[in-house]
């Protein structure tokens, strides 16, 4: 008698993991902002009331870094313009909105709570406090980098004193924070107000420009000093990406897996504040772009710092040089102030996110 084996079943065909499906989109997005804001900072470059072509930025961008590729511009104003007054001011919305989205995200993660947000809580207006006493009293301590030295003072100090008031027993609690923004909001518009009076004609029409958020008369020195400390608080931010998600879990457990909670959250204070007034010092207060962007990435990549804080920064710079674009670009010969517009956007959004989190009772739900 002939003995067969029975048949071998074949393997079950492989499903992806639920969670694997996350990181794909997370790559995807941050793939496809990067993608987005090259063409954005590209064709904001170009707009205008002189427009130049989409080929021809491109082309003068190439010839600059020593490829003769593509056309340029014919004339030697058009050049001149891009280089001189549209690439300083795109670079510096894409360096903003950068530095307030990632401010963002990590105030929401240090304080556990989404309505977290630079200029929420008051820390953009004292940033701007800061600005308008060097303006208003003639400071020149750290030549040009004097205006962002005390505007990181004044953010550093505006976001202890909510850091300090906001918490009780341990937890921070929603209707605190937002009643904390208030009053620091209050205090700092009274303290803006007092220099105004204080200061001469010139010095009023500056502390005016911080309160309304503009981008006009940006020059090619606010972005070397804004670009590095820019650049240095997203990095010092990065660096404690999976610190801040074991933080999420609470604060025993984020000590037992070897986290110095205190430490930390006085570290990341600092770097918002750096974030903050590498923002605030040259364009003033820009209202709800730490707020949005990061709420609206999380829906995508979920509460992971470390794709959070990436894809938040270029959603950010994407949507400021976008906003930009449009501030200069919908009523002609006017340039409408950038804060208004991230204002009409934001605010709605704030009293969708503040509804949404009571009912939830002020969880990331």
């Amino acid at each position: 008698m002939t003995l067969t084996a029975p048949p071998v079943a074949s393997p079950p065909t492989a499903r992806p993991a639920p969670g694997s499906v996350r990181p794909r989109r997370t790559t995807a997005l941050v793939v496809g902002l990067g993608a987005a804001l090259v063409v954005a900072v590209v064709a904001a470059a170009g707009s205008g009331q002189n427009p130049v072509p989409f080929a021809e930025v491109v082309g003068s961008v190439l010839h600059r870094a020593g490829l003769d590729v593509g056309p340029v511009p014919d004339g030697v104003a058009e050049e001149t313009t891009l280089w001189a007054v549209r690439f300083p001011r795109v670079l510096m919305a894409l360096i903003v909105g950068a530095a307030l989205a990632v401010a963002g995200a990590v105030m929401q993660g240090v304080f556990g709570n989404p309505l977290a947000e630079p200029s929420v809580v008051g820390v953009s207006a004292g940033a701007a406090v800061g600005a308008a006493a060097a303006i208003v009293l003639g400071l020149g301590f750290a030549g040009p980098w004097t205006t962002a030295a005390c505007a990181f003072v004044g953010g550093l100090v505006t976001t202890l004193v909510v850091y300090a008031l906001a918490r009780s027993d341990g937890r921070t609690e929603v209707v605190t924070l937002v009643l904390t923004g208030i009053a620091v909001n209050a205090v700092a518009g009274a303290l803006l107000a007092l220099l105004m009076f204080l200061g001469d004609t010139q010095a009023r029409e500056q502390i005016v420009f911080w309160q309304l958020g503009s981008l006009n008369n940006v020059l090619w020195r606010y972005v070397v000093v804004a670009g590095p400390l820019t650049a240095l608080g997203i990095g010092a931010a990065l660096l404690c990406a999976r610190r801040l998600d074991l933080l999420a879990l609470g604060e025993r457990p984020a000590r037992h897996l070897g986290v110095h909670v205190e430490r930390l959250r006085i570290f990341l204070v600092v770097v918002v504040a750096l974030l903050t007034a590498a923002a605030v010092s040259f364009c003033g207060i820009v209202a709800f772009v730490g707020l949005v962007v990061p709420h609206v990435v999380r829906m995508v990549t979920g509460p992971g710092h470390r794709a959070l804080l990436p894809a938040s920064m270029l959603c950010g710079a994407l949507c400021l040089v976008v906003a930009d674009t449009g501030a200069r670009t919908l009523v002609a010969y006017a340039d409408l102030p950038l804060g208004m517009l991230t204002s009409l956007v934001g605010g709605p959004f704030f009293f969708w996110l503040l509804r949404r989190t009571r009912r939830t009772a002020g969880g990331w739900a």
